[in-house]
């Protein structure tokens, strides 16, 4: 290995603007799919819905369920300021690690609707804060939070969206099989079933699903100058049951997404493990053990997603694919289109 494969600068491209989705494609299904064949070493141009035609004929796929929550809140301190706060992730029952926008102190108070409020516990080093959230003046359990920020909570779009979210991305922001809640992100291969073409597969194909909730780390760029050394951020997970017995046979894996890949792919090296917290950084220099077919979208420069595609096919071939699909006006990013690795 080259390395060039493990330089953080070596996944920088440049995107133009024009080609970040803002918007899902309409119908879901309707996004378009690059195809790109290892053993034929040859680039096909589809659309999502022609998925099928590609999927090979023995093979499971492997789908993460997870479903996002409305984890974006304003609030105000009580001194009157406005604040913005992101639920990243539950630390246990009661601690949250969130995300906010303006100046707090442990024990300041934000005020939400509701009757919701939450209290700064500390302030970590990596610039997140551990909160409790109280309702009514009760402390609340995470699974207690979720039906409030259901209905005073906003839809986390990321940050390159570049909008407010607004009722579609309610549905369009989460994928139709979508069940664990608890992900400030989707898990973005999903989005592009529809319940009809999930339906099918599922029918036609071995299949299972695998929970992992997304956090916001997963949009965080590499900064160190070398991949290995970054510090990867870690995601709570679990192996269903008909995960388990797929995954320990024989049949190869079709993994839909990153997300799917990071899960079945830490559990491949922690088999005793069927949860807790996942953290593996896959990268051409660790690569994966179990998943043979990755299906993923078009992802940021420098981020870890585009060295876990690396993963499958070297720095070089991922450049090359990537070029590709910036030629050929691909949409890149969480509402963008697909590819395909076979």
């Amino acid at each position: 290995m080259s390395n060039k494969e493990l330089l953080t600068s070596s996944y920088d491209f440049h995107l133009p603007n024009e080609l970040i989705a803002t918007h899902p494609a309409s119908p879901r299904d309707h996004a378009k799919l690059l195809v790109y064949n290892r053993k034929t070493d040859t680039i096909t141009h589809a659309h999502f819905y022609d998925l099928e035609k590609f999927l090979p004929q023995e093979c499971a796929l492997i789908f993460n369920d997870t479903k996002v929550i409305k984890a974006r809140l304003y609030g105000k301190k009580q001194s009157g300021g406005k604040i913005e706060l992101l639920i990243n992730r539950a630390l246990n029952a009661n601690d949250i690690n969130v995300y906010i926008r303006g100046k707090v102190k442990p024990s300041t108070e934000i005020l939400f609707d509701a009757n919701l409020k939450a209290i700064i516990k500390e302030l970590n080093a990596d610039g997140s804060r551990i909160v409790n959230f109280y309702h009514n003046e009760k402390l609340l359990r995470f699974e207690d939070l979720l039906p409030i920020i259901d209905i005073i909570g906003h839809i986390p779009l990321p940050p390159y969206i570049n909008r407010e979210d607004n009722d579609e991305d309610s549905t369009q922001y989460q994928s139709v099989f979508a069940q664990q809640e608890g992900a400030v992100a989707a898990p973005t291969a999903s989005l592009h079933f529809t319940q009809e073409q999930h339906q099918r597969v599922c029918k036609n194909y071995k299949h299972a699903y695998v929970t992992l909730h997304v956090g916001s780390g997963t949009f965080k760029p590499v900064e160190t100058d070398i991949i290995t050394e970054h510090p990867m951020h870690s995601e709570y997970y679990n192996i269903s049951k008909d995960a388990k017995e797929l995954l320990d046979s024989n049949t190869p894996v079709l993994a839909v997404g990153t997300t799917s890949t990071r899960t079945i792919e830490f559990y491949a090296r922690n088999k005793n493990k069927t949860k807790g917290e996942a953290n593996l950084f896959l990268h051409p220099n660790n690569k994966p053990l179990k998943v043979e077919h990755l299906l993923t979208n078009f992802h940021l420069p420098k981020s870890t997603l585009l060295m876990l595609v690396a993963s499958f096919v070297g720095l070089e071939k991922t450049q090359e694919l990537y070029a590709e699909a910036i030629k050929e006006k691909y949409r890149f990013y969480s509402y963008g289109d697909a590819m395909l690795i076979l």
